[in-house]
């Protein structure tokens, strides 16, 4: 079964991107919100990912081939892997201010607090997370095809 792992694995790669798209989205959506529900301006969200599973390293696939054979390889080594997002996190960055006077959220002095959002980062992050969610469909249509050849091999 271990076709299903390899499918589990691309399935959590392009979960993880469409939620990173899915904050891109909502960055992009407040970039002029200047009232968010804290009483500040809004503030840029990250989505920050982290590897599953600590066996399916580059060394450790290199350690199983090598024991291959062995009486250590016959113990039932974990070999899920893939994606998963870690956290939602505020970018911490400072927020720009601006002088416009005639805005409702301006102090005393005319100056505004903006959110922390640039709309060439969001789109240059939407464009890589784009770019590894269609990476993912890619390696997604080349295993059904090898699954379907190996169906056919098998006939």
């Amino acid at each position: 079964m271990a076709f299903l792992t390899s499918l589990n694995i691309i399935g959590s790669g392009m979960t993880a991107q469409q939620v990173r798209l899915d904050v891109i989205s909502e960055n992009v959506t407040n970039i002029n919100t200047t009232r968010a529900e804290n009483g500040g301006p809004y503030r840029r969200k990250i989505v920050r990912l982290q590897a599953e599973g600590n066996k399916n390293t580059f060394r450790s696939a290199l350690t199983r081939a090598a024991l291959r054979g062995s009486a250590i390889s016959n113990r039932k080594v974990r070999t899920s892997g893939g994606v998963r997002v870690a956290e939602i996190a505020e970018d911490e960055s400072e927020n720009p201010i601006v002088y416009d006077p005639t805005h409702p959220d301006a102090n005393e002095n005319g100056y505004l607090e903006m959110p922390n959002v640039t709309l060439v980062k969001e789109v240059t992050d939407a464009m890589a997370a784009s770019q590894a969610y269609n990476a993912d469909v890619t390696i997604f249509n080349t295993f059904k095809q090898v699954i379907s050849k190996s169906m056919e091999i098998g006939v």
